[in-house]
């Protein structure tokens, strides 16, 4: 799958997980010792998503998993949640790099992070935590399949349904208000990856009882809750001003995060201007920002391309 959008430096590897094989994409460098980032993508994404984000850091190895239940992890057994995603993260990190790393979380993979950084400290060395990571602002009494319902709506019906081609599953996508003006090569490639099975039963490759697993925890989860209190590493949190469906308020309100950021000492946020919860990540500004702050990570004073 070596395509220009997703750059000539891209392959994948496989780590051995409990109970099979987690597939992981792979940007830059090949040399252990050159810098390196560990990137989790969100609740039905894959590690495609980062493709843009990796582009933009010349030099530096881009580590980034299908977490199970995803992309060409899909056939991984549950159950699933945090802490289940940070096991497997731990085997991942300890497989490529001798150290502790940056790592960077999108929607669901910035809750991931942080248990990840929670139960297995000495392999994280900072955090950022774009659009998600805090728990889910929803209203109270709901149950889980209303709050995957009010927060995921269309992504998480899509994983019911099957398409003919991937051209369909294209038009299926065209009209999506998060990416009907920001329509780019990556989108394109990204749900290309997204189909499994074999035409005309093609298939979103999210498991859907991953994602009832992980959103039950984005919200009541234990592991969270004591990752957050215990938070241990600098952390820095990206909000984007509009939501899934590409409209406002965000995933997070403004005043919502800043409430977050007074009890958790030491908690820096941004804003970045003109994304939504998808684009922050998969198109510009988006990816020159989260870029620029994987730089400052890493120490790096290269300029953004």
């Amino acid at each position: 799958m070596e395509r220009p959008m997703i750059a000539t430096d891209y392959r994948t590897e496989t780590v051995n997980v409990t109970g099979g094989p987690l597939q992981v994409g792979l940007w830059g460098p090949e040399d252990p010792q050159a810098p390196t980032v560990l990137l989790i993508h969100g609740v039905t994404a894959s590690h495609i998503a980062w493709a843009m984000v990796a582009q933009a850091l010349p030099g530096v190895r881009v580590i980034a998993p299908d977490l199970r239940g995803r992309g060409r992890s899909n056939q991984l057994p549950g159950p699933y949640g945090m802490p289940i995603h940070a096991a497997d993260l731990a085997q991942v990190v300890e497989h490529f790099a001798s150290g502790p790393i940056p790592v960077i979380g999108h929607s669901m993979g910035a809750f991931v992070s942080l248990v990840f950084a929670d139960m297995y400290p000495e392999l994280v060395s900072l955090l950022l935590l774009v659009d998600g990571g805090l728990p889910l602002q929803v209203p109270e009494g709901l149950d889980d399949e209303q709050i995957i319902e009010a927060v995921l709506g269309p992504a998480a019906q899509r994983l019911s349904m099957t398409f003919e081609s991937v051209a369909a599953y294209r038009e299926f996508w065209k009209p999506h208000p998060a990416f009907s003006e920001n329509w780019n090569e990556l989108v394109e490639e990204y749900i290309k990856y997204d189909l499994d099975g074999v035409a005309p039963q093609l298939r979103p490759a999210t498991k859907y009882q991953a994602l009832a697993e992980d959103t039950a925890e984005l919200h009541r989860g234990a592991s969270l809750f004591k990752a957050l209190e215990k938070l241990r590493h600098p952390v820095t949190f990206l909000r984007s001003p509009k939501g899934l469906m590409g409209a406002e308020p965000g995933l997070y309100t403004k005043e919502y995060v800043q409430s977050w950021g007074q009890k958790l000492r030491g908690l820096q946020i941004e804003e970045v201007p003109d994304t939504n919860h998808y684009t922050i990540v998969m198109d510009t500004p988006g990816r020159d920002v989260v870029a620029k702050h994987i730089q400052k990570m890493l120490g790096h004073s290269a300029p953004v391309i």
